[in-house]
């Protein structure tokens, strides 16, 4: 770019920002706290929802530590580590009701550490003599590992709750369209006649094994953190064990074998389920969002008077819950990612996996937990259209019914020979631009093995639809007991 055009952009540029005035001069009363699309008042609500608002809320998480630090002293003087007026003192004293934020904010700027600037805040609201005793013998990570199990708890909570307010939406769905024929794909191309029910199953019978695996680790992730500076707890003397128990019923949390201070798998199996989970949400949401395709139209994502789809074109209802699911699936997926990047520390202690883990739960929780309500408002307003299903499948009927042609002829010719003429004659057909039921119909070596009226029967969908009923049947079962 020439000296001269470079200064008739800039020019431009400053006479634009002239007239319409600067980021910083917007709004005299912004603030400039919402920077992250979280946090955003008009688009945040497609990323979060209220349930994890409320569990990573900064003034929660800050009072959640709070509460690990009065059940810290509370266990320590059950076993007599600490004088119990010094426990109660600190318990009672434990709320961020009573500390002025705004100076713990200055104070983690200038310390340039997490949890001190709240520790010398209890501390001022305690008597004198339980102020010696406020986070005795504990280290930093191990009230804020523990409070971040205390997290995880919440979360897996609330998607406990929303996975089975949607795998009842789906058996009801799935039960009220047993009948409803339609085209099965493979590569997106019809393959056989299956039942949109079978298919719904499916999306069930994987969401189920989501929620055993979320019920399973909740073993192994919830668990406190108290080990000290390098885990030995040598600050606590010979009723370490015992304090460790008693803290962690306190939190109603498990005790784990050994600290955990770099061993940072619990976290890294959390992330990783909620990422598997949100990814199977978004498969779902996905094939509503094909099945939705004017030209498949064999559903229809509900739709209100109030709702847009385009600034320009008028008829236009995107599925923009479904892809909005697709979105916080990949969202979801990269928080893996931090969470492996964790588990890679070094020697006792290395903070490079906190910092991570602290980005990496709350956003696949937010990203989760909004998926499922995302999917699950979809799925409540979900129109099935059986007759276009029903239409698609008659429609695709020559092509998905030869396979049945194929194993009818194998009681004659055997598999292998009764594919060939079959393969031979469907891709001719296709390259010819004929009906495959003509071409078959037309074919000497089909008509020699094939019983009279056998292909009437053959090209009807309904008749190849083997055990959907059943393994419908058996999903539904289970998925009402709860049996995981």
């Amino acid at each position: 770019m020439d000296s001269l055009t470079l200064e008739a952009v800039t020019r431009s540029s400053s006479t634009a920002r002239s007239e319409l005035g600067s980021v910083a001069e917007c709004d005299v009363q912004c603030q400039h706290e919402h920077s992250h699309i979280l946090d955003s008042k008009t688009h945040g609500g497609g990323y979060a929802g209220p349930v994890s608002r409320k569990i990573f809320c900064s003034h929660c998480r800050l009072q959640r530590w709070l509460d690990v630090e009065a059940a810290l002293a509370l266990a320590q003087a059950d076993v007599n580590i600490i004088p119990r007026q010094a426990a109660l003192d600190i318990a009672k004293a434990a709320r961020l009701s009573a500390i002025d934020v705004c100076q713990l904010v200055e104070g983690v700027a200038a310390t340039g550490h997490s949890l001190m600037p709240l520790l010398s805040a209890l501390q001022k609201n305690c008597s004198p003599s339980a102020r010696e005793f406020v986070h005795f013998g504990a280290t930093t990570q191990d009230i804020q590992d523990t409070a971040q199990s205390l997290e995880m708890r919440d979360v897996l909570d609330a998607m406990d709750l929303a996975l089975n307010t949607l795998l009842d939406k789906l058996a009801v769905l799935a039960d009220a369209h047993r009948d409803s024929l339609m085209v099965a794909r493979t590569h997106s191309i019809p393959a056989l006649p299956t039942t949109f029910a079978l298919k719904v199953a499916g999306w069930i019978d994987e969401l189920m094994r989501h929620r055993e695996r979320l019920a399973e680790a909740r073993k192994r992730i919830l668990v406190v953190q108290l080990f000290g500076g390098v885990g030995t707890m040598a600050a606590f003397g010979s009723d370490a064990m015992a304090m460790l128990e008693g803290f962690a019923r306190r939190l109603d949390l498990d005790v784990p074998l050994a600290g955990w201070h770099v061993s940072r798998d619990r976290v890294a199996e959390f992330v990783s389920t909620l990422a598997m989970t949100t990814a199977s949400l978004a498969r779902v949401a996905d094939e509503i969002r094909t099945l939705n395709r004017w030209e498949i139209g064999e559903v229809e994502v509900g739709w209100s008077d109030q709702q847009i789809g385009s600034s320009t074109m008028p008829h236009k209802r995107n599925p923009e819950g479904c892809e909005q699911v697709v979105v916080l699936a990949r969202l979801a997926k990269a928080q893996v990612m931090l969470a492996l990047d964790a588990m890679i520390l070094e020697h006792e202690r290395d903070y490079r996996g906190t910092r991570l883990e602290w980005c990496a739960v709350a956003d696949v929780s937010h990203y989760a937990l909004m998926a499922l309500s995302l999917l699950t408002d979809t799925i409540s307003g979900l129109i099935v259209n059986d007759e276009r299903m029903e239409c698609n499948a008659h429609a695709f009927g020559d092509a998905i019914c030869t396979e049945a042609v194929v194993f009818e002829m194998a009681t004659k010719l055997g598999k292998s020979s009764a594919y060939n003429i079959i393969f031979e004659v469907s891709q001719a057909s296709q390259r010819d631009h004929v009906s495959i039921r003509e071409a078959i119909e037309c074919d000497a070596r089909v008509m020699a093995v094939m019983e009279a009226g056998a292909l009437a029967r053959l090209f009807e969908p309904r008749s190849h639809l083997g055990m959907s009923e059943t393994i419908v049947d058996s999903v539904l079962a289970k998925v009402g007991s709860r049996s995981y």
